[in-house]
């Protein structure tokens, strides 16, 4: 029997933070006790908060292609994004895998293999810090995009599946113009190419996208996988995911989306990197503007691991009302109900002691030690 104790830390409950002890034995919570004690590693005032549970980062897609046209190792990618995600207070972690083919990258399914299959090797090993979980984007219009899911869903790491449609004109880029602009500055493509790429997209669009999500949202139900909308922008759009039994609305870019959404009672997720900035990278709405509206549960890093923790310390500070406990919930507790993850997420007796100890310095909300399961990771 493993056991270990956490004494005078500032511990972050459910709904309110006290002073105290923290005791868990054989990674899971035993106890939790206000006041000083001389029982355990002294935390000298530092705040304990639970574990971070992060459903969407595109970070692993990041270290394996790190350049347009580069390609790392895969396990090498992992390792690299393992390490900044348990560094960054995560002990959960979704890794998102883009899966369907574009004529960017003809041959995804060997890149998303790749990618899944260095997870469940290193998962199956003991190798990582956090606990990888693997979660399928799939993009509607692709040709291939249902083959893919195929070759991949029948495992215990995926566990989750977003419902992608990036064409132009459709969800985050309504306006054709703004896209256009955007195409254009990330490729440095011509004005002709750019039209000549529209209309590919919107061709493929009009035959894939319907066929294959009625496929992958039956699939889904049949594999028991939580499911999240992407990019609703309309009511019909919310009202569709409803219909389909989506869990999760992922990155709402409207008002009245979100709104419709939480009315439907959906969790909706916005990124962390948008609350930090202010703003949304791509001129939709606020996230903290839908905190204030009461309308987001679950923040995700996107693309910035560090910017879970960050965020969830900076909303009490933006957000008149909101407390600590109920900011952190967004980064912990909602996440896991969401994905289904009901033994973490909380500071609680009888949960997994995935613990991460926080030092605010100049503002900065800073990780000094994490455990996953009673386990020092970082």
């Amino acid at each position: 029997m493993s056991q270990s104790a956490f004494a005078n830390a500032r511990i972050v409950l459910a709904d309110q933070v006290i002073d105290g002890s923290v005791r868990f034995v054989d990674g899971l919570i035993t106890a939790i006790d206000e006041g000083a004690s001389t029982t355990g590693e002294d935390f000298g005032g530092d705040y304990l908060i639970a574990g971070l549970v992060e459903l969407h980062t595109d970070h692993l897609e990041n270290h394996y292609r790190p350049r347009p046209g580069v390609f790392w190792d895969p396990m090498a990618a992992l390792h690299a994004h393992d390490v900044q995600i348990a560094g960054s207070g995560i002990t959960t972690v979704f890794d998102a895998v883009r899966i369907g083919s574009d004529n960017d990258l003809p041959d995804m399914f060997e890149h998303a293999m790749g990618m899944v299959q260095a997870v469940r090797t290193a998962r199956d090993a003991g190798w990582l810090r956090a606990d990888h979980l693997i979660h399928l984007r799939c993009e509607l219009p692709s040709a291939d995009v249902v083959a893919h899911f195929e070759g991949l869903c029948a495992h215990p790491t995926t566990r989750l599946i977003s419902l992608m449609d990036h064409t132009p004109g459709q969800r985050q880029f309504t306006s054709m113009d703004a896209y256009k602009l955007f195409y254009a500055k990330q490729l440095g493509v011509t004005p002709e190419e750019t039209e000549r790429y529209l209309a590919a997209a919107l061709a493929q669009h009009q035959r894939y996208s319907q066929p294959n999500r009625r496929i992958l949202v039956a699939r889904a139900h049949e594999l028991g996988l939580a499911m999240a909308s992407h990019d609703d922008a309309t009511l019909a759009h919310v009202e569709e995911g409803i219909e389909d039994g989506v869990a999760i609305a992922e990155f709402p870019t409207t008002l009245e989306a979100a709104a419709a959404a939480h009315d439907g009672g959906l969790a909706i997720l916005m990124g962390a990197p948008n609350v930090v900035r202010g703003k949304s990278h791509s001129g939709n709405i606020s996230a903290t503007d839908l905190v204030r509206a009461g309308l987001l549960d679950i923040l995700s890093s996107d693309y910035v691991p560090y910017a879970l923790l960050q965020a969830a310390f900076v909303l009490p500070q933006r957000v008149k009302g909101l407390g600590l406990p109920a900011a952190l919930a967004t980064v912990t507790r909602n996440p896991a109900n969401a994905a289904g993850l009901s033994d973490r997420g909380e500071v609680a007796v009888g949960k997994r002691a995935d613990l991460v100890r926080v030092r605010v310095i100049d503002g900065l909300p800073t990780v000094r030690g994490v455990w996953r399961q009673g386990n020092r990771v970082s």
